[in-house]
Order: structure tokens, then C-alpha cells, then sequence
């Protein structure tokens, strides 16, 4: 007996992508979703392509996978789509240890981040 299909958690015009393990801090992540919020898709791919932030390299391939997912998975319209969730969160912190002097360490600390990002089909006004 199989398990029970899971309910969507999105609208029917939405198609999800999340990147969970994204390599530093969900502040700076957060800096260069907000560039995106509510944006149109072919806007938003343009400004991470040219942004400076290195984070954007990794928000790009995210959005790019959302894209994909509205157009292959629920057969939405690629033109018509709108970022309408750009959210952050923690993910897991590696800690590393340096050494220091006077045989003393330090520790480091190495975040990750979560990126959801959430993109819907517009209604044409």
C-alpha cells in the first residue's frame, strides 16, 4: 500500500523551487532577494545577472530552477510570471576552529542559508 500523495503547497498558479544549502550568511542572502520581490521573472533574472553581491550567482540558479518548475511541472506561462515570494531563513552552521596564539583557538563559524522563492502566473489586466 502506498503513501498518500502530498497535498501542493502552493496555489495552482504558483510553482515552488527552494535551495537549502546556500553557502553564507540568510542576512546578506536576504539583501539580494529583496532586490526581486514582485518583480517580473525576466526583470529579476536581469538584475541578479548583473549584481555584484556574490550571493546572487546562487539566488539566480534558484529562481532559474522556479522557472522551470512553473513551465515543465504545471504548465504555466513563462512570460506572464511574477516573483511573489522571496523568503530566507538559517540553515545549518558549520564550526571550525583556529589556532591562536599562546596555544589559544577561536572559533569560526560558517553559515548557511535558505532560499524559497515562490513565482506566480499574473492575470493579463
Amino acid at each position: 500500500m502506498a503513501k498518500a500523495k502530498a497535498p501542493r503547497r502552493v496555489a495552482e498558479n504558483e510553482a515552488l523551487a527552494v535551495g537549502t544549502t546556500i553557502r553564507g550568511s540568510a542576512q546578506k542572502l536576504n539583501l539580494v532577494a529583496a532586490l526581486i520581490r514582485g518583480k517580473k521573472v525576466e526583470e529579476a533574472m536581469n538584475i541578479l545577472s548583473f549584481s555584484k553581491r556574490a550571493m546572487a550567482r546562487d539566488a539566480s540558479k534558484v529562481l532559474a530552477s522556479a522557472i522551470a518548475n512553473a513551465e515543465n511541472n504545471h504548465d504555466l506561462d513563462v512570460d506572464a510570471l511574477v516573483v511573489a515570494e522571496a523568503s530566507v531563513g538559517k540553515s545549518v552552521t558549520m564550526k571550525r576552529f583556529a589556532t591562536r596564539g599562546r596555544g589559544k583557538s577561536t572559533r569560526i563559524l560558517k553559515p548557511f542559508s535558505r532560499l524559497r522563492i515562490v513565482v506566480r502566473e499574473a492575470e493579463e489586466a
